[in-house]
């Protein structure tokens, strides 16, 4: 992109956080990132006089898999810059400068006495910090809290994904998204629902997918275009463009695809990354156009019970893959373990598609992912023996200065991580989190 805008005049943030919009209606799509929108130096114009120009703002996701890791095939055995990537890591080699491996954390709130199996406290343990109630999680989960600092300005305080759509469980196995005690945030897991939410469409015939959202800012956008360079005419276009692309997509998928099932029933996908990477477009789309700060991202649930017809796994459930005890075929032995390899393998190939698409959007002088921190955990390290210490997470992106390439093992909790995350990269000023003594170092540049 290039550095110095000439010939047109410069757009405020204000005319971005707008969109185009149809008057009278709800129609709403958000803009992309515009050079006409940054000075020379990658900061944003103010909308007036009186107020301060803008760096591009900080974003963060929390994404999520359930079940643990098999821990041979996931954990580098060397530490520092010299890591050897593993076959479950080996999606993020494309991205080996832009993440962070941690393993060791503890999450020490799960192994507190009280209600539910060892599922259900790790999970409200790891979200919140908090016991598991009887119902749910103890408390807000840390994405919310950060949501509370950061989301103020933007249109969705904080926007929850997900993808599986197995109903298996209770609400603490279902939602990782918590804004207070016993109070789920559940995750949006049909693309076009999403969709609808994104761009505020309500006009009968979108509705229907009998025409396109776009149809509804054709005026707004003609309008927008005269005041466009060549460059961001271009960019324009191509973002109108993917905007179409998602929805033809949303609207191509088959019936079965927009419904939830009822627990009693199966609820297996049958090309689960397909939708997911229509989720993860949507939420590049609502980072870009400033429509939210902060995303929870769902990939598959806590203690999930799916099947892998993509990757040939369905003579039994992941939660069956990860246990030695007879209910899945050859779990007891090696080829277990390599079907757990190749189940988290495909988790870590889908947040590596995110994390393209993030490095692929221009802001500024830079992409969507110089501001964007995202952090990859589970409810337990070791899945067969439901370890609740030694937990591996990944963090990945530029925001706040994160230290990357690296692996490093520690000693500190998963609350410590969250403190540094939240306070060095986020700029979010919290006090405390219930499982943290002190902000984790070595994470992030001073």
């Amino acid at each position: 992109m290039a550095s110095i805008i000439t010939k047109q005049r410069a757009l405020s943030r204000r005319i971005f956080l707008r969109g185009l919009t149809q008057m009278g209606s709800a129609a709403v799509v958000g803009l992309p990132p515009l050079a006409a929108m940054f000075n020379s130096h990658g900061t944003a114009y103010a909308a007036s006089a009186k107020e301060v120009s803008q760096t591009p703002p900080t974003r963060f996701v929390l994404w999520f898999n359930g079940n643990g890791i098999p821990e041979r095939y996931w954990i580098p055995t060397e530490t520092g810059s010299q890591w050897v990537m593993t076959p479950c890591l080996s999606p993020l080699a494309p991205f080996r400068n832009e993440i962070h491996v941690i393993t060791g954390l503890d999450n020490p709130a799960a192994r507190l006495p009280g209600p539910g199996n060892d599922h259900h406290r790790s999970m409200s343990a790891l979200m919140t910090g908090t016991q598991y109630t009887g119902r749910g999680a103890g408390g807000p989960s840390i994405d919310q809290m950060i949501a509370a600092k950061l989301g103020g300005d933007s249109r969705f305080r904080s926007l929850q994904f997900g993808v599986s759509q197995e109903s298996f469980g209770e609400s603490i196995q279902r939602n990782m998204s918590w804004a207070g005690y016993d109070r789920a945030l559940p995750p949006e897991m049909l693309p076009h629902k999403m969709f609808d939410r994104l761009f505020g469409g309500r006009d009968l015939g979108w509705v229907n997918r009998k025409k396109s959202v776009l149809d509804a800012v054709l005026e707004d956008a003609a309008s927008l275009r005269k005041a466009l360079g060549q460059e961001d005419k271009l960019r324009l276009e191509e973002h109108l463009a993917a905007v179409r692309d998602v929805e033809r997509a949303i609207a191509s998928l088959p019936p079965e695809y927009r419904r939830l099932d009822p627990p009693e029933l199966d609820g297996d996908m049958k090309d689960w990354p397909r939708i997911a990477k229509l989720q993860s477009e949507l939420l590049v789309h609502a980072f870009a156009s400033g429509q939210t700060r902060v995303a929870s991202y769902m990939l598959t649930k806590c203690q999930g019970l799916a099947r892998f017809p993509w990757l040939g796994y369905t003579a039994a459930r992941h939660h069956d893959y990860t246990h030695r005890d007879g209910k899945a075929p050859g779990a007891d032995g090696p080829d277990g373990q390599r079907i757990m390899r190749d189940i988290c393998r495909w988790h870590v190939e889908e947040f590596a598609w995110l994390i393209g698409r993030l490095k692929a959007t221009p802001e500024g002088s830079g992409t969507l992912l110089d501001s964007t921190l995202l952090l990859f955990v589970h409810e337990h390290a070791e899945a067969n023996d439901h370890k609740n210490n030694g937990l591996s997470v990944i963090l990945a992106g530029c925001a706040g200065k994160l230290l990357t390439g690296l692996h490093t093992r520690t000693t500190g909790t998963i609350g410590d991580l969250y403190l540094a995350v939240a306070n060095k990269a986020l700029g979010a000023g919290l006090n405390s989190f219930p499982t943290a003594s002190r902000e984790l170092s070595g994470i992030f540049r001073s």
